[in-house]
């Protein structure tokens, strides 16, 4: 029997990939994504199933694809140590991200998806963080707020927003458009950098929780959420580019380690990581795998034991309980 639900996927960076292992699983277990969300990496999932992408598809997608093609090395990269800090000061990254871009942008137009319009309404939300403004963005709803079209802003942008950890890849920087030509603004305060939306909301399980309440039509909303602390190991530290990976890693991992409430225990297929770190872009093939059999693993357990009925009752019990 086929089960309708809405799906939110966490942020990740590389370690996404166990994203897609989960994905494949509950297709096999009969599963139908309905509308779905992500925040970085989870972004990259979620819009690859809303462009009718398989599971099976995404094996075929992550284990075809070397991730170390991501980071293209500028001009910067030729002067030892300071070449990579210039970089980061100049373009606040260390990394540009458009080939990221590119490849989504690909891989969404073979499907004939390249803007939100080509989706059907409400079906894909990302997660995004405005910097400078300091504040959460749902795209493509919110690009409204800043002059844009939401039905025309293209897919594989708001992904390369979503996807840019702080300081690796480049902010994306837009500037914002007005009614009528009428600017409100000094022409510097016109400009507005976005970055990785795991900055502000790492795993929105709220997003489509009015769905559950539809006493209609009630859709369950699952979570896809990596857990598990990465390998430690101590950060030797020689210069700009080794003390920025540390920054990244360090901060970008941290999410791991957040408290999860058990409460939304029920409702969230949690995938170990496998030891892999955030910005790992030169993982081997084999830990590819064997991130991606860990999500099919963790998706697998939880069908096994996951019923609307019993999800429902939850959902009543917990929305009881004061938070």
């Amino acid at each position: 029997m086929r089960m309708e639900v809405n799906a939110v996927f966490q942020g990740g960076g590389v370690k996404g990939i166990g994203l897609a292992g989960a994905v494949c699983a509950a297709q096999r277990n009969n599963v139908i994504f309905s509308r779905l969300a992500g925040t970085s990496s989870g972004s990259i999932v979620a819009s690859l199933l809303a462009a009718g992408y398989t599971g099976e598809e995404l094996k075929e997608i992550i284990l075809s694809t070397p991730f170390s093609f991501f980071l293209k090395k500028s001009v910067f990269f030729r002067v030892k140590w300071l070449g990579p800090a210039a970089r980061v000061y100049v373009k606040k990254g260390l990394y540009s991200g458009d080939r990221l871009e590119q490849w989504i942008s690909g891989l969404l137009a073979a499907k004939g998806v390249r803007s939100f319009g080509d989706l059907p309404a409400g079906k894909l939300q990302i997660i995004a963080s405005d910097i400078t403004q300091g504040k959460l963005m749902i795209l493509p709803t919110d690009i409204a707020k800043y002059g844009f079209d939401p039905d025309c802003f293209s897919v594989a942008k708001a992904i390369r927003m979503s996807t840019s950890i702080p300081f690796f890849f480049d902010p994306v920087i837009i500037r914002k458009r007005y009614q009528n030509g009428i600017r409100a603004e000094p022409f510097r305060d016109q400009f507005v950098y976005i970055v990785d939306g795991g900055l502000l909301s790492n795993f929105p399980l709220w997003l489509f929780d009015k769905d559950t309440k539809d006493p209609t039509h009630p859709i369950p909303t699952l979570g896809f959420q990596l857990v598990g602390r990465v390998t430690r190991h101590s950060h030797k530290i020689v210069g700009p580019l080794s003390m920025f990976r540390a920054l990244f890693d360090t901060m970008m991992d941290a999410h791991d380690e957040r408290y999860i409430d058990d409460d939304q225990g029920f409702r969230t297929i949690k995938i170990p990581s496998s030891g892999v770190g955030t910005t790992e872009f030169n993982i081997k093939p084999e830990q590819s795998l064997e991130l991606f059999e860990s999500g099919v693993q963790a998706a697998d357990k939880f069908f096994r034991k996951f019923s609307v009925s019993r999800y429902m009752q939850m959902v009543a019990k917990t929305s009881k309980v004061p938070h």
